[in-house]
């Protein structure tokens, strides 16, 4: 192997490849092959990003550098902490039949539940797919990621062991969610997993998907962990796609998370993000729209405190006419965190009619607290309606004093004060009992934090 001068965030990475290339699911795919061999280039290249990169400026993982990251082992241990019939979900009893869990990016098979799919519905893990029915990803797999070179999404290409296929044919309603579990099951090893997603979503199907990335404590230390996510995601003409994600992971975890999404004429995308987890967190999204009559919602909230740094980055591209995009993103950001939020909208020539709307509002709870924010708009076309704006403050002393002289305590105000916050961006969830559990979610946090104030 060429060595890599002055790259030293690469080089435990590239000796992983070195180590483990041949043993990777799918051996013997060629087109597999060409892809891990691209995708360990692109990383060669440049290893970790650092902020000196333009789009990672305000997020720094040196971090990983200081951490001897290993690949997971197989974690039976995780199952004498966690049973299918206590296993942690977002939604109420009954909302999600079907429920896919990963372990450390590796799908567990006595956990899941893939029972009373419809037909026309295929949902597996990768690794059974290239193993078993190769032909189900091919020509699938890496076509919207080859468009993205990034060092990260290229080591994710490499050494990708596992992750969602979900295939829905064209016409097909899948009425209740599907829930997809990461656990990190933390121990005294530092664990890095790179999971790679396949979600196509056929012409006028509809379907609900919610992720929940959560880490569980196996034994008496708790190491940390690099999740390195990569989910490609088409959605067909006149199609629905409801995308949601929590992300609660230990204050040991470092969670990447990239979701590229192309959508065809009069699709329907609906994304949103709760965040409170994770001791640095990236949630980055790049939306193309591809076709007349596509409306894309990317919407968001967080909680963060303590030291804590939460990203949030989007990109929606307007390349086609008489489209829609929105964006609602609201933050609390508290103690020595710090947030970002970094969202771009291109409406390319031709396109338009483009009626885009990007908002992020946060609240800094405290002197330390910090956001960078960096809305964009880049038009080239005429006929448009685009706004974008941020707004940065503190809860608002009136309304605090009003609480306060009616006999709340400070923190119990404080709590109610941020709840209205972000309980309106939770209000852009378009799926009724996600919406609602969402909620749920959100006032326990709520009443977690103000209880150990």
């Amino acid at each position: 192997m060429t060595a890599v001068p002055n790259l030293p965030s690469a080089e435990p990475y590239l000796r992983q490849w070195t180590e483990r290339r041949a043993g990777l699911p799918g051996g013997g795919l060629a087109w597999l092959a060409h892809q891990r061999e691209t995708g360990i280039e692109r990383f060669r290249a440049k290893g970790v990003p650092t902020p000196r990169t333009e789009a990672w400026k305000y997020t720094n993982l040196r971090a990983l550098e200081r951490i001897a990251f290993q690949p997971p082992a197989a974690n039976e241990a995780a199952l004498a902490f966690v049973s299918p019939s206590a296993l942690p979900s977002v939604l109420p009893d009954g909302a999600a039949a079907v429920r896919l869990v990963f372990v450390d990016g590796r799908l567990h098979a006595g956990l899941s539940r893939t029972e009373g799919l419809p037909a026309g519905v295929r949902l597996l893990g990768l690794a059974d797919a290239l193993a078993r029915e190769p032909g189900l990803v091919e020509g699938r797999l890496g076509r919207i990621a080859s468009d993205l070179v990034e060092p990260l999404v290229g080591l994710n290409s490499a050494l990708a062991e596992d992750g969602l296929v979900l295939l829905v044919d064209d016409g097909v309603a899948v009425a209740a969610p599907i829930e997809v579990v990461h656990l990190s099951a933390t121990g005294d090893r530092a664990v890095a997993y790179h999971p790679r997603s396949l979600i196509a979503v056929g012409k006028g199907a509809l379907v609900t998907l919610v992720e929940h990335h959560l880490g569980i404590a196996v034994g008496p230390a708790a190491g940390a962990t690099f999740a390195n996510h990569v989910t490609e995601i088409e959605v067909g003409a006149g199609a629905t796609f409801h995308h949601y994600k929590v992300q609660r992971e230990g204050q040991g975890a470092f969670h990447v998370a990239r979701t590229l999404v192309r959508i065809a004429a009069d699709g329907h995308y609906d994304n949103f993000a709760l965040t409170s987890g994770a001791r640095i967190s990236r949630n980055e999204i790049h939306a193309r729209l591809d076709g007349t009559g596509v409306m894309c919602r990317l919407n968001g909230a967080y909680l963060i405190g303590g030291n804590q740094h939460a990203d949030t980055t989007t990109f929606i591209d307007h390349a086609s006419p008489e489209c829609g995009s929105r964006e609602v993103y609201k933050g609390a950001i508290d103690g020595d965190a710090r947030a970002v939020f970094q969202g771009k909208i291109l409406v390319r020539r031709g396109a338009q009619k483009t009626d885009g709307y990007q908002i992020n509002n946060a609240l800094l709870l405290s002197d330390a607290a910090e956001i960078d924010s960096k809305p964009e708009l880049e038009i080239y076309a005429d006929d448009v309606k685009c706004s974008h704006g941020a707004t940065v403050g503190e809860l608002d002393a009136a309304q605090l004093f009003y609480l306060r002289a009616r006999g709340l305590p400070l923190e119990q105000a404080r709590a109610l004060l941020i709840g209205a916050f972000l309980h309106e961006a939770v209000d852009e969830v378009q799926h009724e009992a996600v919406r609602d559990a969402f909620h749920a979610m959100l006032d326990g946090w709520l009443a977690a934090r103000e209880a150990s104030a």
